[in-house]
Order: C-alpha cells, then sequence, then structure tokens
C-alpha cells in the first residue's frame, strides 16, 4: 500500500498519483505533492506571478511598471531586485531597489529571476 495523504477537501483515503498531480476519485479534486506538503508545513507560503515559490534571499525581476505612491518616479518593468525578505501583510516582499531605496511589492508583481 503507498503513503499518499488523505485528500484535503474530502479526507478521503482512496487518492492516486496521475501524471504528478494527486487526484482524489470520491470529489474529482486534483493537487501536487508540493502543495500538500506546503500545507503541512503551516506557514506561509509566497509566490510570484507564475506560481514559483519566493525564500529570502531571492532575486526577482518586476513584470509591470509600478507607479510610486507620493512621487513621481515608476519602478520599471524588468528591473531586477536583489535579496528580497519575505514579511507578512498585503505588500509581502520588503525589498531595497537601486536608484529608489526601500520598497514593498506585492508577489503577484514579480516573478523569479
Amino acid at each position: 500500500m503507498s503513503e499518499l495523504p488523505n485528500c484535503p477537501e474530502c479526507d478521503s483515503v482512496y487518492t492516486y498519483e496521475d501524471r504528478g498531480l494527486l487526484v482524489c476519485p470520491e470529489c474529482a479534486h486534483e493537487w501536487t505533492a508540493d502543495a500538500a506538503q506546503e500545507k503541512n508545513e503551516g506557514g506561509p507560503v509566497y509566490r510570484d506571478a507564475n506560481g514559483n515559490i519566493l525564500e529570502d534571499g531571492d532575486t526577482v525581476t518586476v513584470i509591470k511598471d509600478l507607479k510610486i505612491k507620493g512621487s513621481s518616479s515608476v519602478v520599471k518593468v524588468g528591473t531586477k531586485v536583489r535579496n528580497i525578505r519575505l514579511v507578512e501583510g498585503d505588500h509581502d516582499i520588503d525589498c531595497k531597489i537601486d536608484g529608489i531605496g526601500p520598497m514593498k511589492l506585492k508577489s503577484e508583481f514579480v516573478k523569479k529571476a
């Protein structure tokens, strides 16, 4: 017998693996094994715009022009941000951008470099 986790939706024990996904035959819920492990760890998981998991110290690239409140400056598309720190809150990335200074960004507007 395999050691597959129970379904996170209906808690069914009849889960099976299909091409990298775990599937529940009772409720048709599909999920990845990575998602199951992240849920068990309990801490918040931060993802970029492409769904990659972000960690402290990563380098990310801005995917959209971002206006800076209270200033006429703009963070341009393609700006690389090095050594990010992940924090809880609405803006979950704390960083320092060259030429602009300390900033908080949302993870939905960056991709992992």
